[in-house]
């Protein structure tokens, strides 16, 4: 089975909502006061939804904060599964310690 690319909440953000409801990026910065450069740095998958931007996308968006830090940490622990695969790998189990 194909494994699905690990998708960056930045495209969740354009794709699922600012698209469908013709929103861009500049008006959604605007209105969630933050600057333009922040909104497209989370659209091109460069930069992280934070606290902050969770609680003001939740705010205009209507649902959760945590549905934004959740796309989050998703993609941040599928990123540093496939980077540190081996080494995770490499660590003994706690029941293999058991006396």
């Amino acid at each position: 089975m194909k494994k699905l690319k690990n998708i960056h909440p930045g495209e969740i953000l354009l794709e699922e909502f600012l698209l469908p409801l013709n929103v861009s990026a500049y008006r959604l910065a605007k209105d969630i006061s933050i600057p333009q450069t922040r909104i497209s740095g989370i659209i091109k998958g460069n930069r992280r939804i934070t606290a902050d931007t969770a609680l003001r996308l939740s705010a205009y968006f209507g649902n959760s904060a945590k549905f934004w830090l959740g796309l989050q940490d998703d993609f941040d622990l599928e990123e540093e599964t496939l980077v540190k695969k081996k080494e995770l790998q490499a660590i003994p189990k706690a029941h293999n310690h058991a006396a």
